[in-house]
């Protein structure tokens, strides 16, 4: 007579997906953990700091504010002139830069793609991106010694070709702005061409073979292909940059900054360190920063909500 066993056989242990990859991958997790802990540490960390902007900070007393103020610093710098006119320069600083910055490192990325020799491609790339390892002090300082009115390269050819006096450029608040654009331009330009690279390499080769085969020549290929296939990164690219807008580059700033300039220097940033660190204000100062971080978010959000009505793409 057969018998048979009733009882089941024990299944095998199987392990969540996340402990899986997890123990398979530990190391990669092991290397990841230490950028994460810095970025907890110093970005989301300090947030904790605005709550300054409503409360009173007194000297050895608790770094979060002593007493509840509510809403008078951001009443304050609302009434504040000296605010408006850095907002306004920070706004207008920002625009001018996004203007003329933001489309020139799409220009120059289409630009390096239509070159044939890939050793003078990878040339042009790496010197036109090595600026962007040059820190702020170092580039402002060869920027003071070439536009020095005494011993200054720019002067010396105003003065003994065309004859014109020496000009403080780094004064004179009509040259802020300009000179603010072109180092930027220098500087990061062949940076910010290396996504937009990435993503032309990405665009499938079988759409400019279809365009060549309809007859479109080489621009045609650039302005029905090309582009059209890198909008995405684009796009992406610009709703990241417009969230800066209200984050003009401080250390170049501060840099440029003199008493002369002052009228067209001044920005958010300076602002703030200004009442904050100079002026030991923190509570006033956090209320300003806090503000222009709102205003930022605000950005952020409108430029994604156009991205996304008139592309269909952007950052969520």
């Amino acid at each position: 007579m057969l018998h048979y066993n009733n009882t089941a056989a024990p299944r095998p242990r199987v392990q969540p997906p996340l402990r899986k990859h997890v123990r398979k991958y530990w190391q990669l997790y092991v290397m990841a953990a230490i950028p994460f802990a810095a970025f907890l540490l110093f970005k989301y960390v300090p947030m904790f700091g605005n709550i300054l902007a409503f409360r009173k900070f007194r000297a050895g007393a608790s770094p979060f504010g002593v007493d509840w103020i509510g809403m008078k610093n951001f009443q304050r710098f609302l009434k504040d002139k000296s605010f408006w006119r850095a907002f306004t320069n920070t706004l207008i600083t920002s625009s001018l830069n996004l203007l003329f910055n933001f489309p020139i490192p799409v220009i120059f990325a289409l630009l390096l793609n239509e070159l044939r020799s890939l050793k003078f491609k990878k040339l042009v790339q790496t010197v036109s991106y090595m600026p962007r390892f040059v820190s702020t002090i170092v580039m402002i300082t060869m920027l003071n010694e070439i536009l020095s009115p005494t011993s200054g390269s720019l002067n010396m050819i105003l003065n003994n070709v065309f004859g014109i006096k020496p000009i403080y450029f780094v004064n004179v608040p009509a040259f802020f702005r300009p000179i603010y654009i072109l180092t930027d331009m220098w500087q990061f330009t062949g940076w910010s061409a290396i996504i937009y690279l990435a993503a032309i390499t990405g665009v499938n080769g079988e759409l400019y073979e279809s365009a060549m085969i309809d007859g479109a020549n080489r621009w045609q290929q650039t302005l029905y292909v090309t582009l059209p296939s890198i909008l995405s990164t684009v796009m992406v690219m610009f709703i990241l940059s417009v969230g800066r807008l209200l984050s003009v580059g401080f250390e170049k700033v501060l840099l440029l900054y003199s008493p002369e300039n002052s009228i067209v220097s001044d920005v958010i940033d300076t602002f703030v360190y200004r009442y904050g660190i100079t002026n030991n204000n923190y509570s006033y100062a956090t209320a300003v920063g806090l503000f222009g971080g709102v205003i930022g978010v605000a950005l952020v959000s409108s430029a994604n909500f156009v991205s996304r009505r008139l592309t269909g793409d952007g950052l969520y």
